[in-house]
């Protein structure tokens, strides 16, 4: 089995790894964390390549390629309530729902000099990576803020 895995229940405090807008510096990381995260660091988000989408990307799983993001701690006492506002950003109405845009997945990832946490992270869900992985365009390199043509980023 692979590092991905189903998580025992949907409330499990798990941090969060984030890869796209909700990085800091990217317009839903000031709506939905600025003042309710306790950390932030780098992260890895290993055997995942990235695609992009439609003002936003999608991590999808791939053996041997990785995913660049941050792994974001929510303050304490407010886990639940950032799950939620999270879930509802992502499109996320619970395991294997057919409305889900992404899925939330509990997925190993690696903190600076490779040290391994579990977090949860926002998949594209299987028909839509599907759709990715055969005529997607991936992001060189799996890293959102290093994409080509992003205003503001050299060619």
């Amino acid at each position: 089995m692979t590092s991905a895995a189903r998580p025992q229940g949907p409330a499990a405090p798990l941090p969060f790894f984030v890869y796209g807008t909700l990085r800091p510096g990217e317009a839903n990381h000031s709506l939905f964390l600025r003042g309710r995260t306790a950390s932030h660091e780098p992260a890895l988000l290993p055997d995942a390549a990235l695609y992009d989408g439609p003002g936003y990307p999608y991590a999808v799983h791939r053996a041997g390629s990785s995913v660049v993001g941050e792994l974001i701690t929510p303050a304490p006492g407010g886990y639940a309530e950032l799950l939620a506002d999270l879930d509802r950003l992502e499109e996320y109405e619970g395991p294997g729902r057919p409305g889900n845009l992404y899925d939330r997945i509990a997925r190993e990832v690696l903190r600076p000099a490779g040290r391994p946490v579990r977090a949860w992270v926002y998949l594209a869900s299987p028909l839509l990576a599907r759709d990715l992985c055969a005529s997607g365009t991936e992001i060189t390199g799996g890293d959102w803020l290093g994409r080509r043509g992003r205003p503001g980023a050299e060619a």
